[in-house]
Formats: structure tokens, C-alpha cells, sequence
């Protein structure tokens, strides 16, 4: 059941990097609720960044078909089946990690899990490229929660050592962001996160990065406690994203560094609205949202998949070797994951308000 999530929704991924397609299938989506294919569609281009230099330059048009929850542009009721063709999969790009794992990738434990086979086409079900099939479905969210006067956006707070400023936590500027590859709140950040990006694909090496995302105007209450809080299951879903390596919410860590006195958000009331003046706590106290927007930082790792030689294993000779990986990798993992992360985000948000029955 690893390709399964939600309580309310059931989401199942399906597919693998190099196998004739991907998609997702969505059991419970209220009934009645248009949904625009060509915005869906938009988000989708985000993610693949065609022709746009610093990404893998592997073609995949990533256009997603609706087989069925649909009708006349509206959900229905039934499943939501949504399929992206991959029309430019390359398996024999893989044929030297078969008996030479990848240092820090999936390919080892794979062979374990599930043999050989389960490596023989890239990440297979594992891969980054089923984040598309992730992408399709949280563009349906996102749209479903923009009805609920819900808004979601991110951006790169950090690509390498480069760092763009981070949101105001209490009034989060996402009108100010664009949807290019290097979304910064600094523009004057943006040349700088692509020189970093450039200086790692010199060196034939890669780099990692963070991504915060903010969503406005989710009203108080929404998630549970124990298992069900809603910084629990965001960040379940968030974890789908291959890559990420950490998840926190407001000050997070550095939560830990301060006191009561200076991480606690005061309670206060402006006009009908009752809000705190601080958002240290990232908009979720007690697994439950307070009102405020919430706040997360993803961090993701460098990309495994590097042409520079490192050490590893031949698991069949038992000897050590070298291993330079060739192919299409995107040499920052962190960039095209953005609408990916944003896509979990919006998951797990409208999962979590349908425990309240909210069509």
C-alpha cells in the first residue's frame, strides 16, 4: 500500500520511469466541482521546465488525460483517472548500475526489496518522474481548495550556499512570486542560484537545496491529534517527493534554541478575527491549524546520479569499483520539486478538510 495515500481521498499512484506511462487514481473527490484541464495542464509544464537549461534533458511532453471522474469538465463522483504518457523513456541509460548501485540512491535496497528486475529501468516506481503523476493530482487540489478561498505557493529559500529571504510569516508575499524554475522573493537572488547551479554541472556534480511553501487562509481547526495532525500527514505526503531528506514547520528546529517566552504566539483579536501576532508555531498547534498561514521548509538532497567517478560496490564480485553516471539527471534536485512539494502540500491540505465533510 506504499502508492496509497489519504484518509478521505484514496490516491493511488501508478507507473514507472521507463514504462509506457504514469498516473494517478482519486476515489472521493466531491462531485459537481469544475475542473480546468488547461490550468492543470500549466501546472504540469511547471514541473517538466521544457527546454529550460540546469534540468534534465529528457523530452517528455507530460500531457495528462482525464479517463474517467470527469464529466462535461466536472467531477462526478466516480474515480478520477489521470495518465501522462512517457514517450521518451531510455532504459539502457541504467545498464551499468545492474551490478553497481548508485552511492545514496534506491537502487541497493531496491534490488533487495523486490530483485533485480526492480532496477533495471531507472528508479522505476521509485523515481522522481512519477512526481508528474503527483503533479496532476495536487493541481486538482489546489483547484479545489482555491474554491475554499485557499492559496498555496513556494519557493527556493536556498539552491547550494545561495539563500533567498524567507516569507513573513504572518503575511506570506505569494503574489509576489512568479512561476519560473528559480522562484525567488529576492530577484536579485535568482542569477545567482543559476551560477551555483552552473558551477555544480562544471564540476560534473550536483547540489541540494530547501523549498518553504505557504498556504493562506485555512481556517482554525482543521487536522486532529496523535496520528492525525495535520503537520503529521503533510508531511507524509510531502515525503513522497523523491529527495527529500527533512521537513519542518515555523521555527522548526530552531524552536528548540528559544524560550517559551519568545516562541509562544500571543493570541489576539482584529475586528471578528481571532489570529496571534507572531506564527513561530507555522500555522498548526496540537496537530491542528490556528488560523494563520502555515509554514513549512522541505530540504532535499544533492542528486545522487552524478558523472563525477565515485566509489561503490559490484554486489556481484563483492569487489569495489567506480561508477560515472551518464544519462539525463537534473543536476539540483530541488528546482523542478517545487511544484511537487506545493502539490503534497495541497494533498494533504484537502484530504485533511474533508474530515469535516467540506464538499
Amino acid at each position: 500500500m506504499g502508492s496509497v495515500f489519504g484518509r478521505n481521498l484514496k490516491i493511488t499512484l501508478f507507473g514507472q520511469s521507463h514504462g509506457i506511462a504514469i498516473g494517478a487514481v482519486v476515489d472521493g473527490l466531491p462531485a459537481g466541482h469544475a475542473i480546468d484541464l488547461d490550468r492543470l495542464q500549466a501546472f504540469l509544464d511547471e514541473r517538466s521546465a521544457k527546454g529550460k537549461a540546469g534540468v534534465t534533458q529528457r523530452k517528455e511532453s507530460d500531457r495528462v488525460r482525464a479517463l474517467s471522474g470527469l464529466n462535461d469538465g466536472q467531477t462526478c463522483g466516480s474515480p478520477l483517472c489521470l495518465v501522462i504518457d512517457n514517450a521518451d523513456a531510455r532504459k539502457s541509460d541504467y545498464s551499468a548500475i545492474f551490478d553497481t548501485p548508485r552511492p545514496s540512491h534506491a537502487d541497493y535496497p531496491l534490488s533487495q526489496k523486490h530483485g533485480r528486475v526492480a532496477v533495471q529501468s531507472g528508479g522505476g516506481h521509485n523515481s522522481g518522474r512519477l512526481t508528474a503523476a503527483l503533479c496532476a493530482v495536487g493541481g486538482v487540489c489546489m483547484q479545489l481548495l482555491e474554491k475554499k478561498g485557499i492559496k498555496i505557493a513556494a519557493h527556493h529559500l536556498s539552491i547550494g550556499q545561495i539563500h533567498d529571504r524567507p516569507f513573513d510569516a504572518v503575511h506570506p508575499e505569494i503574489d509576489l512570486l512568479s512561476t519560473s524554475l528559480y522562484r525567488c522573493l529576492d530577484k536579485d537572488v535568482e542569477e545567482k542560484m543559476k551560477q551555483e547551479v552552473a558551477l555544480a554541472i562544471a564540476a560534473k556534480d550536483s547540489i541540494g537545496g530547501t523549498i518553504e511553501v505557504a498556504a493562506v487562509g485555512l481556517p482554525a481547526g482543521i487536522g486532529g491529534g496523535i496520528f492525525q495532525g495535520l503537520d503529521n500527514r503533510l508531511a507524509q505526503a510531502v515525503f513522497a517527493v523523491p529527495g527529500v531528506k527533512g521537513v519542518d514547520f515555523g521555527q522548526g528546529f530552531n524552536a528548540a534554541f528559544m524560550r517559551g517566552s519568545e516562541h509562544n504566539d500571543p493570541w489576539v483579536k482584529e475586528g471578528n478575527t481571532v489570529k496571534t501576532l507572531s506564527n513561530h508555531a507555522g500555522g498548526i498547534v496540537g496537530g491542528m491549524s490556528t488560523g494563520m498561514p502555515v509554514l513549512l521548509r522541505v530540504a532535499l538532497k544533492p542528486t545522487p546520479s552524478i558523472e563525477k567517478e565515485q566509489k561503490t560496490l559490484n554486489i556481484q564480485t563483492g569487489e569495489q569499483a567506480v561508477l560515472s553516471v551518464t544519462g539525463r539527471h537534473d543536476p539540483c534536485i530541488a528546482l523542478r520539486a517545487l511544484p511537487a512539494v506545493v502539490a503534497a502540500v495541497a494533498i494533504a491540505l484537502y484530504d485533511a478538510l474533508l474530515d469535516g465533510k467540506l464538499s
